[in-house]
């Protein structure tokens, strides 16, 4: 099979602040196959936690160098070619990219979009969150208001762990919640709490009857979510902390619920592994995302009936999405009946 791979910069419509920076652009991956006349599609996007990086050119740089030990495979070989990535050490966010454009690729293949080859009913996909980030609480309140106006906002989900403290955290939320009264809310962390301030921020939280608290701690301070969960009335679940289905074990006594992301997953392949484990320790599921177009969210999208709570926004908060895919109604990112992942190119005429 070829593979092609060219990169593409993609800027939001609103900077998004997280406790660990700021992001305005991106500049992401698009990896192509082709075999047997047939095109595949799939996206990398950069990401970093704590020490773990994975830059663009570290991404596009490892595929360059796995690319020539990949053509005398076929997509349908893809128990073979994750061998050959696991052996050569190839990023998490690299092997996504090809990972997707396999599935697109056997997805278009037979004809069928990936949700109905996999059997999955797409009218079991629930609401998406749209994000806000860490603002002032007049900047906060804008931002819920730019939702609300472009879309029919049912959850929001808000990030908090302001280095400026919890006060500060408190005050962002309370505006938030005076701003948009209707919709639900959760919150995520990114890690940004001390144990302490995480049990005083749970126990506060739970008072306004936010749904559940995402990666209060730190990644590295696993050892402290079991004492967080013995004094947190809210249901915790876990981002940066798991990667992969073979970190859910010694997590799952701890947690409520875990972030699948398809940048840390590596691809759908292991996403699929990941809702199969945490089913198996009785842990609620969620789908999240980076700074990812509509390619690589409608892809996790194809996996969202498995899901009790989606994060998929970020193509949303684009102005220059190259892509179109799962579409947007009533606060629910719907996914469409064309076969593999669904995605078409802006300068595309089919």
């Amino acid at each position: 099979m070829q593979i092609n791979v060219n990169l593409f910069t993609v800027n939001k419509r609103f900077p998004l602040t997280i406790s660990r920076g700021t992001t305005a652009q991106t500049t992401n991956v698009w990896v192509k196959i082709s075999h047997d006349g047939i095109e595949g599609w799939g996206e990398a996007s950069p990401f970093g936690v704590g020490n773990h990086r994975q830059s663009t050119d570290t991404i596009k740089n490892a595929l360059e160098q796995v690319v020539p030990l990949l053509q005398t495979f076929s997509p349908l070989q893809r128990q073979q070619i994750e061998q050959v990535l696991t052996q050569n050490q190839v990023p998490s966010a690299a092997r996504a990219a090809l990972d997707m454009a396999m599935h697109d690729w056997l997805g278009k293949r037979v004809g069928l979009p990936l949700w109905q080859l996999w059997g999955l009913d797409r009218n079991q996909i629930v609401p998406t969150s749209v994000t806000i980030g860490i603002n002032s609480p007049e900047g906060a309140r804008a931002r819920a208001r730019d939702w609300l106006q472009f879309t029919d906002v049912r959850l929001f989900k808000v990030k908090l762990g302001s280095p400026d403290g919890i006060d500060a955290d408190k005050k962002m939320l309370l505006a938030v919640r005076e701003e948009a009264p209707e919709p639900e809310f959760f919150v995520d962390a990114n890690g940004g709490w001390s144990l302490e301030d995480a049990i005083a921020m749970c126990n506060w939280l739970a008072e306004l009857g936010i749904k559940y608290v995402e990666q209060p701690l730190p990644r590295g301070e696993e050892k402290s979510l079991a004492k967080l969960k013995e004094h947190s009335p809210l249901p915790i679940f876990i981002d940066e902390s798991c990667f992969t289905s073979s970190d859910i074990p010694d997590l799952a006594n701890h947690v409520d619920g875990i972030n699948i992301k398809l940048m840390k997953s590596g691809g759908l392949t292991e996403a699929m592994r990941m809702v199969h484990t945490a089913r198996a320790y009785r842990l609620q599921v969620m789908f999240g995302c980076y700074s990812d177009s509509s390619l690589a969210n409608t892809a996790a999208l194809q996996l969202a009936p498995l899901a009790d709570y989606l994060d998929l926004d970020s193509h949303l908060n684009l102005i220059d999405d190259p892509f179109t895919g799962a579409l947007l109604k009533e606060g629910r990112v719907l996914l469409n009946d064309l076969p593999g992942l669904g995605v078409k190119h802006s300068a595309s005429t089919t």
